[in-house]
C-alpha cells in the first residue's frame, strides 16, 4: 500500500510594522542593549499596536497571503490548527475566528497549546490527519501576541518577546517528501518554572490577581535555560540518530528562537555548522508559536525540494520536540 505523507507546500509569515528596539527598552526598565544582546541575542522585536487587535488578526493576514501565494481557495482547506498561548479569548478557539476572517467554510478548526513547542505539536497532529487519508489540505498556524501577556516593568521577560504569525500549508502526497518522522515530549513538573499565575480555573481573574500582576508570563530564567539547552539539543540529535542522518545530510536546522545560546548549543550537539542554522532572533525575539514559521518563510527561496530539515523546539510545560521534514517544493513553484 502506498504511504501517504503530509508535504509542506507553502509558507507565509507576518510581523506587525511597529518595532520595539533595545534602545526603547532602556528607557522602560533597567537594562542596556549590551546586556540584552549578550544574554539573548535579541536586538528588536515587532509589537502589534491598535485597539481591538488580537492574535487572529496577525494569523488571518498570514493565511490570506498563503492562500493567495499558493493559489489555494479557502473552501479547499479541510482543517485549520492554530498553535498559540495568546488566544483572542478563552473560547471560541482562535482557529475558528481565523477561519471566519479568511472565508474558510469547509473545515473544522481548533487551537493547540504547547507553548513554544506548539507549532511542532500542531504539525505532527496535522500530518496524522493527512496520513490516514482523512484530509488532503490542512493549514497549520503558529501565532502569538506575546506583548499582551508581557510585563513591561520586568527586565527578565520584557526583553524576550515579540508578536508575529506564520501559516503553513500541508497537502497529501505519495512522494518521499514532507513530515518524515517526529519525537515529541512533555514533562508537566516543569510548570512551576514557566507559567501564568492567574486567569485559569485554579485562580480566576479578580481585582487581586490584576493588582498583583499575575496575568503576565512568570519565568525562572536560569532553570528554564538549563532544561531548554539540554532537552532541545538532545531531541534534535535523537531524531537524527533514529533515522541514520548525519550532519552532512542536513540542509538546515530550524530551532525555536528563544535564546541564541540555546540555539548554538543545539547546533553543536547535532554537529551542524552555523551556516546551516536558521537564526532571526535578533530581529523578532521570541514570538513563541511563530518563530519556526518566520524562519522557514525568510529562508524559503534558499530551500530546494528534498532538502532535509530538522525543526526543534522547547517550551513551557515543559514541552519539547523535533520534526524531520523533507522540503516539498522549490520556492518558484509558489511564487514565493
Amino acid at each position: 500500500m502506498t504511504k501517504i505523507r503530509a508535504a509542506l507546500t507553502g509558507i507565509q509569515g507576518y510581523a506587525p510594522p511597529y518595532i520595539l528596539t533595545n534602545q526603547e527598552l532602556e528607557k522602560m526598565v533597567d537594562t542596556t542593549d549590551e546586556w540584552i544582546m549578550s544574554r539573548t541575542g535579541i536586538k528588536e522585536r515587532h509589537i502589534q499596536k491598535g485597539e481591538g487587535l488580537g492574535t487572529s488578526d496577525m494569523a488571518a493576514e498570514a493565511v490570506r497571503l498563503l492562500l493567495e501565494k499558493t493559489g489555494t481557495a479557502p473552501e479547499e482547506i479541510e482543517l485549520v490548527i492554530c498553535a498559540t498561548v495568546t488566544p483572542d479569548m478563552m473560547f471560541p478557539a482562535t482557529a475558528n475566528i481565523i477561519s471566519d476572517k479568511v472565508g474558510i467554510k469547509n473545515a473544522f478548526s481548533f487551537d493547540m497549546n504547547a507553548a513554544c513547542s506548539g507549532l511542532l505539536f500542531a504539525i505532527v497532529t496535522a500530518s496524522k490527519f493527512i496520513e490516514t487519508g482523512a484530509y488532503k489540505k490542512v493549514i497549520v498556524i503558529g501565532a502569538d501576541k506575546m506583548s499582551s501577556i508581557t510585563d513591561y516593568s520586568s527586565r527578565e521577560t520584557c526583553v524576550l518577546f515579540g508578536d508575529a504569525a506564520g501559516a503553513l500549508l500541508f497537502e497529501a502526497t505519495t512522494e518521499e517528501f514532507g513530515v518524515m518522522d517526529s519525537i515529541l515530549r512533555t514533562d508537566g513538573s516543569g510548570k512551576e518554572f514557566l507559567h501564568m499565575k492567574a486567569g485559569g480555573s485554579i485562580k480566576p481573574p479578580s481585582h487581586d490577581t490584576v493588582d498583583a500582576r499575575e496575568h503576565y508570563i512568570y519565568q525562572e530564567g536560569q532553570t528554564v535555560f538549563k532544561f531548554a539547552v539540554t532537552k532541545m539539543a538532545d531531541i534534535a540529535a535523537e531524531i537524527m540518530e533514529k533515522n541514520g542522518l548525519k550532519s552532512d545530510d542536513i540542509a538546515y536546522l530550524v530551532p525555536h528562537q528563544a535564546n541564541l545560546r540555546i540555539i548554538d548549543a543545539t547546533a553543536r550537539r547535532m554537529g551542524v555548522s552555523k551556516d546551516k542554522v536558521m537564526i532571526n532572533i535578533e530581529r523578532y525575539g521570541n514570538t513563541t508559536g511563530a518563530t519556526i514559521p518566520l524562519c522557514l518563510w525568510e529562508w524559503e527561496k534558499q530551500l530546494k525540494k528534498g532538502d532535509n530539515i530538522i525543526l526543534a523546539a522547547f517550551g513551557g510545560g515543559f514541552t519539547w520536540g523535533a520534526v524531520w521534514l523533507k522540503w516539498g517544493y522549490n520556492s518558484s513553484s509558489t511564487g514565493g
